[in-house]
């Protein structure tokens, strides 16, 4: 599988509004296997690390590029530019989605899927620690309501009988209770469970909820919920196309004085 093969299925995968190139660098690298070039918009995929043959090789590969392609993806969202900081939960949401329609469409196959031992221990982990610890957790914010309760009937403060008594961080107690009054499902796990009880809007919680137990990522999750609100808001969502034609307009524009520079430079 050469470059123009890699770039094809890509594109395959989901069209770039954009421009980019995809290069094979030709070397091996210990630190990473790909690298993505916002400035140029050029993926480099380092080959020499896959360099082993079969089918799952190649697989590998195209994961690679697939998380690169997911950073120009981001960069087009964002007008062409990136953050210095550019794995952000908007960025896992659209590599996950990539790789999602990426396996619908049989581009690309689910390594996790192949072995039966990580299939085994997956279950056992959701069954024995993500459901179980979400369960206590959950239980522990019943027995906390009781206290709540308690120390309102003595006259004093909860948040004293937390500190002091307990000594938990009082966020770590109020979240607990709120998974026990929103009978939050303890499938997901607690650290997804806090997560929830941040959600205000009763609707926004459950459908996150939902989510959540079809198997979306938590970073796809929140990118949904986030969405929802700019739909919600025109006036937000109509700010952040402004912005995103702003920053087109300008890496374009860079674009044009460079390749002006190189044609005056050709003459």
């Amino acid at each position: 599988m050469n470059q123009d093969q890699v770039k094809a299925k890509l594109l395959a995968i989901e069209d770039a509004p954009l421009e980019f190139s995809l290069v094979f660098s030709g070397k091996e690298s210990r630190k990473v296997n790909g690298l993505y070039k916002p400035d140029s918009r050029e993926i480099i995929i380092h080959n020499r690390n896959f360099t082993a043959q079969g089918k799952q090789n190649e697989n590998l590969l195209l994961y690679t590029a697939i998380h690169e392609y997911a950073h120009h993806l981001h960069a087009c969202s964002r007008g062409g530019t990136l953050s210095p900081r550019a794995h952000t939960s908007e960025f896992w949401a659209i590599f996950h989605a990539l790789l999602e329609k990426a396996e619908a469409k049989k581009i690309y196959s689910d390594v996790f899927q192949g072995s039966p031992e990580l299939a085994e221990l997956t279950e056992v982990i959701r069954k024995k620690f993500l459901l179980e610890n979400g369960a206590i957790v959950k239980e522990m914010g019943r027995e906390l309501l009781k206290a709540h309760n308690l120390c309102a009937g003595l006259g004093v403060r909860f948040e004293d009988y937390v500190d002091r008594v307990l000594c938990i961080p009082r966020t770590a107690a109020n979240m607990a209770i709120k998974m026990h009054e929103y009978d939050l499902d303890p499938a997901v796990g607690a650290d997804n469970m806090r997560f929830l009880a941040g959600i205000k809007n009763e609707d926004d919680r459950e459908a996150a909820e939902k989510l959540l137990l079809k198997g979306k990522s938590p970073d796809t999750v929140k990118m949904a919920l986030r969405s929802k609100a700019e739909d919600e808001d025109p006036v937000l969502r109509l700010e952040k196309e402004k912005l995103r034609l702003e920053r087109t307009i300008d890496s374009l524009s860079k674009r044009l004085e460079e390749v002006k520079k190189k044609l005056a430079g050709a003459e």
